[in-house]
């Protein structure tokens, strides 16, 4: 199975990718960086949405078709809203919601041709708000509601599948403030865990779905 991974070069995205390998399968990563040379792969910033499509096109292309799309891209801008620059503010949103419609829309054509399945990556944050996080809560809320209307409009010809991680231990809390990293008594999930969720879902039967799935550490402060 061709399977195409959004942030595949790093974290969530990046195990994903070493996962679908070592199932047998194919895949073939979008990124804004190159990812591990072992993996297929197209440069798009995904705040781009015709950048976006077209690495979708030309990697499904390449391959032959998709089985498969796991949109595990995902950025972020911690702060207060009057304090965090509307530019980057709007990237969140840009990158993790509108970017995940932009991949999901361009590889329809090829999922609805193969019944393949697409598992959206949102946030224990898209069910519970934080303050500090209206961006990254505005964008996974959003793909959260994006993600179940789509499993309705496609139910029956492509499977769809929204994954909920709590805090996972990857480079995406690098580079911020200290009061928005997590401290250091903070439990998080390894990515290779999670990415073993991602995988589940992808080799369901046709006909079975898993509609929804909360992975998070145990003791994950956001969640319930």
């Amino acid at each position: 199975m061709n399977i195409l991974i959004t942030g595949g070069a790093s974290g969530l995205g990046e195990a994903t990718a070493h996962a679908v390998a070592k199932e047998g399968w194919r895949p073939l990563v979008v990124d804004i960086k190159a990812p591990d040379p072992q993996f297929e792969h197209a440069v798009a910033d995904l705040a781009d949405r015709d950048a976006a499509e077209r690495a979708v096109r030309e990697l499904a292309g390449r391959a032959g078709g998709l089985h498969g799309v796991v949109t595990a891209a995902g950025v972020d801008a911690c702060g207060q809203l009057a304090d965090v620059p509307a530019g980057d503010w709007d990237r969140v949103v840009k990158v993790n919601l509108l970017g995940t419609a932009a991949v999901v829309r361009a590889a329809l054509p090829y999922l609805l041709e193969s019944g393949g399945r697409v598992v959206t990556v949102a946030s224990t944050l898209g069910l519970r708000a934080l303050s500090d996080a209206t961006a990254y809560c505005a964008s996974k809320f959003g793909v959260v509601g994006f993600t179940r209307a789509l499993a309705v409009e496609l139910a029956g010809r492509v499977g769809v599948t929204l994954l909920v991680p709590g805090g996972m231990a990857t480079h995406f809390f690098d580079g911020r403030d200290e009061q928005y990293k997590p401290g250091p008594d903070a439990q998080l999930n390894r990515p290779e865990d999670v990415a073993r969720a991602v995988v589940f879902a992808l080799g369901q039967p046709p006909g079975c779905e898993v509609r929804e799935l909360v992975v998070c550490p145990s003791r994950e402060p956001s969640w319930p």
